[in-house]
């Protein structure tokens, strides 16, 4: 009984911190991302039309 019941723990525990290492894994790439889209400029502020930057107007 006390054996099923460490096993058990064992087994939430592994799962609780394999989720949280994917849960960071993936945010840090969310993030990296995003700090490579502002340092290179986005594509997504400027729409492109034939391969060129459009021009924004105000």
């Amino acid at each position: 009984m006390v054996r099923t019941k460490l096993i058990l723990v064992a087994i939430a525990i592994l799962l609780a911190a394999g989720s949280a290492g994917i849960w960071f894994f993936i945010s840090e790439k969310q993030a990296a991302q995003e700090r490579r889209e502002k340092f290179f400029g986005s594509s997504k502020e400027y729409p492109t039309s034939g391969g060129e930057k459009m021009k924004v107007e105000w």
